[in-house]
């Protein structure tokens, strides 16, 4: 009886043994479908390859489904034309299509990283449930995770909790079909595992990097696909350098008031720094604008930096120009060194970038713009 139940044993580790084999075996034919460096999926566990896996299947239907028509016309064209008897003559055989086939796709390849290189961020696809299809493999440069470790995931889990709601805002109202081919721009703050000193950390240790996130909604037409948000996401601070002399830095106090500006804005609105000490950023701001800079104040008050998009900035003497803010929230610098005031207040620190001409230099649409308005 004993030896028959050690039988029983034996037989069972061996059934399951080939279990595993056979389970194994299947995820390495399914990890090696993924379009993925050899050295990356070598590393992958089980429940990676099926995120992975689910996000390529997912991320393959909307291509498929946006872009069927294009690569039906594209390959008529390519390999054959269609004879009125209904034959096809093809101009090329196999290999030459193949050898085309892969010269595009290192040319996509290579213009993709050039892109990426320019953007100073990486690209995100987010379904309507916000899971995060897909990531451009650069996302590691800004958040110190990689592509692999956060494809498949939902952004949920990654953001800060004060932000979900807004996200959760965006989604809802891009499967209820609204906002389809509009722009959508908004601040989410995101794990980041990078040290400022660029090492990398774990995830228990991950701090909270401010992202500057805009795009578009992609609808597909098919049910399997669903709709999908497709996002350039920028690191905050961007990078402040003065590029031209079509930018300018001001500091202003927590209502939006100048406390100090640089000579530029003389150049480029008119104004000297003098006159600007004290008045509001939104005395200045065209009238149909002051949404945007409002959305862009309150951005700066709950999570410290932001942009605040194209607006219209007055210039003096008539007419406005189209600009973009730059702004974080840094303490101020006091001139106090008291022991018993150590408090720091803040500030906020703009770098505005010029992004066109006077446009109605004969209109004024405020008494700021006036010439003797700062005389008296």
């Amino acid at each position: 009886m004993t030896a028959d139940k050690e039988k029983r044993r034996v037989i069972s580790r061996e059934a399951a043994r080939k279990r595993r084999q056979v389970e194994s075996e299947v995820f390495r034919d399914l990890s090696r479908l993924l379009p993925l460096q050899p050295s990356v999926r070598s590393n992958l566990d089980k429940p990676s390859v099926i995120r992975l896996t689910l996000s390529y299947i997912r991320m393959h239907a909307l291509l498929k489904v946006n872009f069927a028509t294009e690569a039906e016309t594209s390959q008529s064209v390519k390999y054959g034309d269609v004879l009125e008897g209904g034959e096809e003559v093809c101009d090329g055989g196999q290999d030459g299509g193949e050898k085309e086939t892969e010269e595009a796709t290192e040319e996509a390849s290579g213009e993709t990283q050039l892109h990426l290189s320019t953007l100073e961020g990486f690209l995100m696809v987010l379904s309507s449930e916000g899971d995060m299809v897909y990531l451009s493999d650069n996302v590691s440069k800004y958040m110190g995770l990689t592509q692999t470790e956060l494809m498949g995931h939902n952004i949920f889990d990654f953001t800060h909790p004060s932000d979900h709601e807004e996200i959760r805002f965006n989604l809802q109202r891009m499967s209820e079909g609204v906002w389809c081919g509009a722009t959508r721009t908004f601040v989410l703050r995101i794990k980041s595992t990078l040290t400022q000193r660029g090492r990398s950390t774990n995830l228990k240790s991950a701090t909270w990097k401010v992202l500057h996130c805009q795009g578009r909604v992609r609808v597909c037409s098919a049910p399997s696909a669903g709709s999908c948000l497709l996002l350039t996401c920028q690191p905050l601070p961007l990078s402040h350098t003065l590029l031209s002399s079509h930018t300018f830095t001001s500091q202003h106090s927590m209502d939006m008031r100048f406390t100090h500006c640089d000579q530029r804005v003389t150049l480029l609105l008119g104004y000297s720094p003098v006159e600007l000490l004290g008045r509001s950023i939104y005395d200045l701001c065209h009238t149909l604008d002051t949404d945007c800079l409002t959305k862009n104040h309150l951005n700066l008050c709950f999570k410290s930096q932001s942009v605040s998009g194209q607006y219209r900035m007055l210039v003096r003497g008539g007419g406005y120009v189209w600009v973009e803010s730059h702004c974080a929230v840094i303490p101020s610098v006091r001139a106090s060194k008291s022991r018993f005031r150590s408090y720091q207040p803040l500030c906020i620190l703009c770098v505005t970038y010029i992004l066109s001409g006077v446009e109605e230099p004969s209109l004024l649409l405020s008494l700021d713009q006036t010439i003797n308005r700062y005389l008296s």
